[in-house]
């Protein structure tokens, strides 16, 4: 069974414990990568063509306006084919309660039928746009205890 993990991250300034650092891989990329070491699945970034401003505060201000305009920013590429993957873990910091606008256009670019999509419990991925509901209503999406998404007995 071949896994994937698609994650976007973002390196630069970052809030991080309640100030702002410099980072030179981003928090997402880094679990990605334990991901990766753990399971063997390949990975793919997922990035903008046009990257958000390295300063923390402008960076902000940008993902919010495109939030408000419900853009979907063009990315550098994407894999050739997700058809060899049952599995994709899906990673991607939280923003103000929803997914980073470049994970829609990635999303929305496949078809999910059958896949399985494990994503941490964390995030409320879609709550406020209808594109991952769309993207991946096919899905069998699972956060990371395994469990559907949707409650359970065992929840």
């Amino acid at each position: 069974m071949a896994e994937l993990i698609v994650f976007f991250s973002r390196a630069d300034q970052n809030y991080v414990n309640g100030e702002i650092k410099n980072l030179t891989v981003g928090n997402t990329e880094v679990a990605a990568g334990m991901i990766q070491k753990l399971t063997g699945a390949d990975i793919f970034k997922i990035e903008p063509r046009h990257a958000y401003s390295k300063d923390y505060n402008e960076c902000i201000a940008q993902a919010q306006d495109d939030q408000r305009r419900d853009v979907r920013p063009k990315l550098t590429g994407y894999p050739t084919s997700i058809d060899p993957y049952e599995n994709i873990y899906l990673g991607f910091p939280n923003y103000w309660g929803t997914m980073p606008m470049a994970v829609y256009t990635f999303l929305e670019h496949f078809d999910f039928t059958g896949k399985t999509i494990l994503y941490s419990r964390g995030q409320r991925i879609g709550q406020q746009r209808p594109g991952y509901s769309k993207a991946v209503s096919r899905s069998k999406r699972r956060s990371r205890s395994g469990h559907p998404r949707r409650k359970c007995e065992k929840c």
